[in-house]
């Protein structure tokens, strides 16, 4: 990555919410200081039920309200949206593939441009530095950071 920026842990997540929690993080931290989403993350964790998929899949107006009132996390209403979207993207994907990590798997042998598309046109806020570093952090192969 490049020089100037603090590298991300990379992680396994263990199942879909930990997927669903890389994508959310990589979707705040687009934009907006990487330390600010880290000091909040943990309140994020509580606000989005700890990143249940079908729980914030559920979500609708009076989750959304809630969430938009917040001051623990971030309140942007575009990202808050996507990432209930995204919540019910994953859920269609797993019905599909098992599980998100299966659908990661059916790309494996693709180009790393052709995975970034299909995700960046999958899920909302997700562009293509945040695909980077959500594949990144979830330990998938990415090309070096001037590769991208």
């Amino acid at each position: 990555m490049a020089p100037s920026m603090e590298i991300p842990e990379r992680v396994r997540p263990a199942n879909d919410n930990g997927y669903f929690e890389q994508l959310t993080k990589a979707v705040f931290q687009a934009g907006f200081s990487w330390s600010v989403i880290r000091q909040k993350w943990p309140h994020f964790v509580t606000a989005f039920d700890n990143f249940d998929v079908d729980t914030v899949a559920a979500y609708d107006a009076p989750e959304t309200e809630r969430l938009l009132a917040d001051a623990g996390i971030v309140r942007n209403g575009r990202k808050i949206q996507a990432t209930i979207d995204n919540a019910r993207v994953i859920q269609g994907l797993r019905q599909q593939h098992g599980s998100f990590a299966g659908y990661l798997r059916s790309m494996d042998g693709w180009a790393y441009e052709k995975r970034r598309d299909a995700l960046t046109r999958q899920f909302g806020g997700l562009g293509r530095t945040s695909c980077f570093v959500f594949l990144w952090c979830v330990d998938e192969d990415v090309p070096n950071w001037e590769e991208r």
